[in-house]
């Protein structure tokens, strides 16, 4: 194969970012026809099939995927080279995404990107607040803040540390249900559900409660709307203790139950060791987590 071109890599490089021919021409500052010629050049040069249409947009193929983070290290390669040459390596900026539950997104990762960007007004930090798991590898989010370690290979995780989670409910409910302290006397008080499949009753019994689905006043698998609704006096919930405590007007119910343990992983792809926006971001997140505490000023790498 001969010399890749560079102006070939970076039309492959932003088509696979922006996920389409248009807005990465844009982002180049190219016709949407030049890029379309380069990224068909690249794809005759490796002799290989990169993109395959998905209506408008550019799907990689997993071709295109194995090598993609090959490009992006020669594209962070290059920056590197620029920046060092105007003196300006050692400038911290741009978009990082971050990914994260609805609860942790709301009660903790907000108050850490507004400290982070307090520090470093150069990045934008985007949240995509999911309780699904976002996909590293296709670029769903730069880091991934994680209740269960990921099994890719491909990605760095760490764990950041193990949290704990108990049973609360609100002050009103106490004062009408009293304040239960035992899972025997879970057997008769509502809780609100967290699904209708009969998982998370399933997860209560594990954790030693006596219930059954008629213990269930509500449900909601949406962890914001479910917290909601135990804060309203519908039930007990399940929590993690520095949302709680943050929380007015909860109490800790249940007491004598032994608390749920849990572990929180941050996770990143390997752009870690290219991208210093990414590295800065990730301690930054790895420092306030790990004691659910602030950043404090002066992080380095």
């Amino acid at each position: 194969m001969d010399k890749i071109d560079w102006n070939q890599l970076r039309a492959f490089l932003e088509t696979a970012e922006t996920g389409s021919l248009s807005a990465a021409a844009r982002k180049l500052g190219l016709t949407q026809p030049t890029l379309s010629r380069q990224v068909a050049a690249i794809e005759q040069r490796m002799g290989v099939t990169l993109f395959e249409r998905v209506g408008k947009a550019m799907a990689l193929t997993p071709t295109g995927l194995d090598l993609l983070e090959h490009a992006r290290a020669m594209g962070a390669a290059a920056e590197a080279l620029g920046m060092a040459a105007t003196g300006r390596s050692q400038t911290v900026g741009g978009v990082v995404t971050v990914s994260a539950t609805d609860m942790v997104a709301f009660y903790l990762l907000s108050p850490l990107v507004r400290q982070l960007r307090e520090q470093e007004p150069r990045i934008t930090i985007e949240v995509i607040s999911s309780d699904a798991l976002s996909d590293l590898l296709r670029r769903e989010a730069d880091i991934a803040i994680r209740h269960v370690k990921p099994e890719q290979p491909e990605l760095i995780a760490r764990l950041i540390r193990q949290a704990e989670a108990n049973f609360y409910a609100s002050e009103d409910w106490v004062k009408i249900h009293g304040h239960p302290r035992s899972a025997e006397e879970a057997a008769h008080l509502p809780f609100v559900g967290a699904d209708r499949s009969g998982q998370f009753l399933a997860y209560l019994r594990q954790h030693g409660l006596p219930v059954s689905e008629v213990n269930f006043s509500c449900y909601s698998d949406h962890t914001v709307a479910h917290w909601a609704l135990v804060r309203q006096g519908m039930g007990i919930g399940a929590m993690m203790d520095k949302i709680a405590r943050e929380t007015p007007g909860m109490v800790r119910v249940l007491d004598d139950v032994p608390p749920v343990i849990f572990p929180i992983w941050l996770v990143t792809h390997r752009e870690l060791r290219t991208s210093r926006r990414i590295r800065v971001v990730f301690e930054a997140l790895a420092q306030g987590l790990s004691e659910g505490n602030s950043i404090e000023d002066g992080f380095t790498l």
